[in-house]
């Protein structure tokens, strides 16, 4: 009798020890041989795309002058560059680049974890109305020189308040019985967003100025065209730790897309866990909304991309993520320079346009073959 009832039990240990160590979809995952090769594809398109993002643009510089530059300002040559070659790929488009680097892989880390958080395919980085908090920060500068002390940096510190500020209300809002519920954090953080618009757009509509209005929509939209080093070590500080912590979560992320009682039996505290991470993500989505605007679908699309290369499994699809995303904003930079040269179209405008026809193919694509991602 001993035995038999031992053997039920040893055989639920077991079952949980083996969940533990897989993703909720790892039996479609992709193997290690083929996971290793997207990601050594990512990172050279990823490199390709920080090349040509530096050599494309008004005045055209080849590599190797780039090169001259970047290795003049790391000591490792004394051949001076040309003054003006030097401003343009020194002070404008290497800090662009590198920003979009920074802001493309932290959205998309950012989404990839937030869509197991609240177990939703479309939620994104801006879920907790970050993006809308960040706007009515930077309404209050445009419009009323809030901040105007910090100079050129006060629209940065702003949106950072403000994006900040927003996601600790609907965290307020969002906690039942001592709980974070996920369909409470999307419905608060739907009325915050919209609440946040509505005190927008009323400070833009009570300004007499044009300009005012336009700054505002150009920024909303997203752009890098505000890349500074300083804004750049700063973003990459918040992005690349949060990215790390990200990743060192990432079993426990397997455990809570799978279910909150499957991750409550492998012994995941899940309301503790869901805490840290919204903190982890709102952290790292403030901080970018605050130096390159609410850049939108990044976030949203680039995990469901990561996700359909490399599996399910956080502790491929985080890097992955990161990779790509990196490489798909750098890209679409060089299209918000150039398309429209000399003008310049907002970030947000080309996402959406490339983001919305290729997510509504994966998302038939995922249906057809009856997985439960996209």
């Amino acid at each position: 009798m001993g035995v038999r009832a031992a053997e039920p039990a040893e055989a639920a240990e077991r079952r949980r020890s083996d969940a533990a160590e897989i993703s909720p979809a790892d039996d479609l995952a992709p193997g290690r041989a083929r996971t290793v090769l997207v990601f050594v594809a990512a990172v050279l398109v990823l490199a390709a795309a920080v090349v040509a993002g530096t050599c494309i643009g008004s005045v055209a510089i080849g590599p190797g002058a780039i090169a001259n530059v970047v290795e003049y300002h790391l000591r490792l040559t004394s051949a001076r560059p040309g003054t003006g070659t030097d401003a343009i790929v020194w002070l404008v488009r290497v800090p662009r680049v590198l920003l979009g680097v920074v802001v493309g892989a932290g959205l998309a880390m950012c989404g990839a974890s937030l869509q197991a958080v609240v177990r939703n395919p479309i939620a994104d980085p801006y879920l907790l109305g970050i993006s809308s908090g960040a706007s009515v920060g930077a309404t209050l500068v445009i419009t009323l020189g809030v901040l105007s002390s910090l100079g050129v940096y006060a629209l940065s510190a702003a949106a950072f308040v403000g994006a900040l500020s927003a996601a600790a209300i609907v965290l307020v809002l969002s906690r039942s019985q001592g709980s974070l519920s996920p369909m409470r954090i999307i419905l608060a953080g739907t009325a915050i967003g919209y609440a946040c618009s509505a005190i927008s757009s009323l400070l833009i509509f009570k300004d007499p100025r044009a300009e005012a209005a336009q700054t505002l929509l150009f920024w909303l939209l997203g752009s890098l065209a505000g890349a500074t080093w300083g804004n750049l070590w700063l973003a990459t500080v918040v992005v690349v730790a949060g990215g790390v912590v990200l990743w060192a979560m990432g079993r426990h992320l397997n455990a809570l897309q799978a279910g909150e009682d499957t991750a409550a039996a492998l012994g995941v505290d899940v309301n503790k866990l869901r805490r840290r991470l919204l903190v982890v993500t709102t952290l790292m989505a403030a901080a970018m909304v605050a130096v390159s605007g609410a850049i939108g679908f990044v976030g949203l699309l680039l995990p469901h991309a990561a996700r359909f290369l490399a599996g399910s499994d956080h502790r491929r699809l985080i890097p992955l993520s990161a990779v790509l995303g990196g490489a798909f904003l750098v890209l679409v930079d060089i299209g918000a320079r150039t398309l429209a040269s000399p003008e310049e179209i907002p970030i947000g405008v080309i996402t959406a346009l490339l983001g919305t026809p290729f997510f509504l193919w994966a998302l038939r694509h995922a249906g057809r073959r009856g997985r439960g991602g996209v």
